[in-house]
């Protein structure tokens, strides 16, 4: 398995493995792929990962720009993370975060922050800090990873495009 950057002949296939991805999830409302491409319309799509095995895309990660009460100021949300189902749990996923993770903080972003399970985004080093927040979520499902330096404070939002994956 190589982590590479996505190519646009890699997109329809990456629209797919979204869409399968999270078609069984309880939590989405399936438009996950919808917020990729709108990303992506937008300029907004500043890190975008594919997981591959030869010709086969196994996963995809993708970092957006996200301000913090109203100013960019170098954070990124990670998001969508999607793994095709048939391989799920063996560490794709986690190897594309590490591997975005590891590029953002290269690059100088000062930190990262996303939506999703403590339990398994813990592993990275993400917590809840009631510093951040996102409207209308539950403070322990907003999890932040800063890259040093002093943590900000304010309401994160990210990109139109979360908006019913529209941009």
């Amino acid at each position: 398995m190589i982590i590479r950057d996505e190519q646009p002949a890699d997109i329809p296939a990456i629209r797919a493995l979204i869409t399968d991805a999270f078609k069984d999830v309880s939590h989405s409302n399936q438009t996950e792929a919808a917020i990729v491409d709108g990303l992506r319309r937008g300029g907004m799509l500043a890190l975008p990962l594919v997981a591959s095995n030869g010709e086969a895309l196994l996963g995809h990660v993708a970092f957006s720009p996200v301000t913090i009460g109203g100013q960019e100021l170098g954070w990124f949300g990670l998001g969508p993370l999607a793994v095709r189902p048939d391989m799920q749990r063996r560490g794709i996923g986690q190897a594309l975060v590490r591997a975005g993770l590891d590029r953002l903080k290269t690059a100088g972003a000062k930190g990262c922050v996303l939506l999703g399970a403590p339990g398994y985004y813990g592993r990275f080093g993400f917590a809840a800090d009631p510093q951040l927040w996102l409207a209308d979520v539950p403070q322990e499902y907003f999890l932040v990873l800063g890259f040093g330096g002093p943590l900000p404070a304010g309401e994160v939002r990210y990109h139109a495009a979360f908006d019913a994956g529209e941009a």
